[in-house]
């Protein structure tokens, strides 16, 4: 049992020092937890920080949160952002803030926790502009590759309201949602994904060694003429192994020509339109725009964001530009003193459902929670398209391998059966 010196923060915010005897680090922080204390430093007592960073820390939210451990150490720094770590930086905030810590104090605690990267940086420098007499949301849009617009305008909101820390756990849990539709749909791809890749590889594999070897021996055989199915398919094997580079080069090149294509806004827009015209894909893309499209307004006009601004934060977060062009066209529409639901109606992107709610949202003053509904309503059909897709494909990989390995095989074996034939018949 060792003992270890600590720091932390009680219900009311004010700074607690003490002792505390436990196995390790992970058991003090949580000792101190029990106390209904947020441990902010926690060392072994005659201890030293960890060379390159500060020590070991541990948060949680007064019960509330869950506990986070950030090692510091090392010179690697990514220079993306994880949504994942910004979405828990997000919750994190609003802990702090929800528990009576002031922005600064609240700033450094995640600020000494995070791992080193673009966010930390971030976040350091926020923190030195907050001191410095700048608003959060000002300091917060300096660094736009790390908080979009939609994050900045919602803690603008919350700034003008005096409901920070409510303004953060909304923009948490909006965050957490769209995660979640992310992962699920990418999730659902993975499977289908990787079985293609392996039997494609296999299939190549017997293509390019196997294939040669039957063609040498029906040769030496002299068999005569071959059935069509083993022509059809020494062909395939044939073209294969003579040209197999076509097989890498040619998907590397349709993928970097789609990716010029997007950069120019009518590629991107003609991209967008074919996504959405795919079959089954179609939908859960489609789907998937209008539930972000309608999370993302709801949480900001619940945040008391001004529509128009609004609708010019949603127009570069739909994903899709087909959907964009129609923000557009209901923001214009808005300027000139329409309402929200008619000029929606007219896009031909969202369904009469999603109109209709919006419109019974703007007659009923709850257009909000009629925003926030819909985008419920709309990720529960993409969960369960992607779920009987995925029924779906299993039996259809299944029946495509076992055709194609039937098809190999028996056009393999139909030579075989002719030279027996022709053994029996002498």
């Amino acid at each position: 049992m060792a003992t270890f010196v600590y720091e932390a923060m009680d219900g009311q915010g004010k700074e607690v020092k003490a002792e505390i005897d436990a196995a390790n680090e992970t058991e003090a922080a949580d000792k101190i937890r029990a106390l209904n204390y947020f441990p902010t430093r926690v060392l072994p007592k005659g201890g030293k920080a960890p060379k390159g960073g500060a020590p070991t820390i541990e948060a949680a939210a007064l019960g509330r949160a869950t506990a986070i451990k950030g090692k510091r150490g090392g010179l690697s720094f990514s220079f993306r952002v994880n949504q994942k770590h910004l979405t828990q930086f997000t919750r994190q905030f609003a802990t702090l803030l929800d528990a009576g810590l002031p922005v600064v104090r609240s700033l450094d605690i995640l600020h000494t926790q995070l791992k080193p990267g673009l966010l930390k940086i971030a976040v350091g420098e926020v923190k030195e502009d907050v001191e410095g007499g700048s608003a959060l949301s000002e300091a917060l849009g300096k660094h736009p590759s790390v908080f979009d617009k939609l994050y900045v305008n919602m803690i603008r909101a919350g700034e003008a309201g005096g409901v920070l820390d409510e303004i953060l756990n909304r923009l948490a849990d909006y965050r957490e949602k769209a995660q979640r539709l992310q992962q699920r749909i990418i999730g659902a791809l993975v499977y289908p994904a990787a079985v293609i890749t392996i039997a494609g590889c296999i299939l190549t594999f017997i293509m390019i060694f196997i294939i040669p070897k039957f063609e040498a021996m029906f040769k030496e055989m002299d068999i005569g003429e071959l059935p069509v199915m083993t022509k059809t398919l020494l062909m395939v094997a044939t073209t294969i192994k003579d040209f197999w580079y076509i097989l890498v080069f040619v998907p590397v090149l349709v993928w970097m020509a789609v990716k010029f294509i997007v950069k120019t806004p009518q590629g991107r827009l003609l991209v967008d339109r074919i996504k959405l015209k795919v079959p089954i894909f179609g939908q859960v893309i489609s789907k998937s725009a209008i539930a972000r499209f309608c999370r993302t307004l709801g949480t900001l006009v619940q945040s008391g964001v001004p529509i128009l601004d609004a609708l010019a934060i949603i127009k570069g977060a739909t994903g899709n530009q087909v959907v964009a062009n129609a923000v557009e066209t209901v923001h214009n529409s808005i300027k000139e003193g329409d309402t929200i639901a008619e000029p929606l109606r007219h896009s031909g992107v969202f369904d009469d459902l999603v109109v209709n709610m919006i419109q019974v949202g703007e007659e009923t003053g709850e257009l909000d929670k009629m925003l926030i509904k819909v985008a419920d309503t709309y990720d529960a059909e993409v969960d369960t398209i992607v779920g009987a897709m995925m029924s779906l494909l299993e039996p259809i990989l299944i029946i495509g391998m076992g055709l194609t390995v039937g098809f190999i095989v028996i056009s393999l074996f139909l030579p075989l059966i002719s030279i027996m034939e022709r053994i029996g018949g002498k």
